[in-house]
């Protein structure tokens, strides 16, 4: 497996031993992971910081010429918000865990100049599918439904 996807899991199991929702995210720029995050809608009662919003926070502020260096892995398909955040700071590519149990607009954001690369990682489904059928009112609070 991709050891920045193994990352971006890691950090979705990090959300949820907090009582989070397990979505994980980890920013690359020329092979080193600048950002990690994961889904603190619940720990901090956020409207917006979904695992990508963690973290592009995390990563603090970058030039507009590494954010075109960069990838950004998510281990469930980014929403609107976050996807407009990947076209908002011009990030080139960007990996999916799995796309089964949430498909964000994929196809807007390759029609944009993005590359998309879906892994459909059985354990970042897994991951999903278990906490929504445990959590269904915590998943549709969001973007569930």
């Amino acid at each position: 497996m991709d050891i920045f996807l193994e990352a971006a899991i890691a950090e979705a199991r990090k959300g949820m031993a907090a009582g989070g929702i397990p979505i994980g995210s980890v920013l690359v720029i020329d092979g080193q992971i600048v950002g990690r995050g994961h889904n603190q809608r619940v720990q901090k009662g956020s409207a917006v910081l979904h695992a990508e919003m963690d973290c592009l926070e995390n990563a603090g502020r970058i030039k507009a010429s590494d954010y075109r260096r960069a990838t950004l892995y998510s281990t469930l398909s980014p929403c609107d918000m976050c996807s407009g955040a990947v076209l908002l700071y011009g990030i080139p590519k960007v990996v999916i865990g799995e796309n089964r149990t949430f498909r964000g607009p994929e196809d807007y954001v390759r029609s944009r100049g993005v590359e998309v690369v879906v892994i459909d990682s059985q354990e970042c489904y897994e991951i999903m599918e278990t906490f929504i059928v445990c959590n269904p009112n915590l998943w549709n609070e969001d973007i569930g439904v």
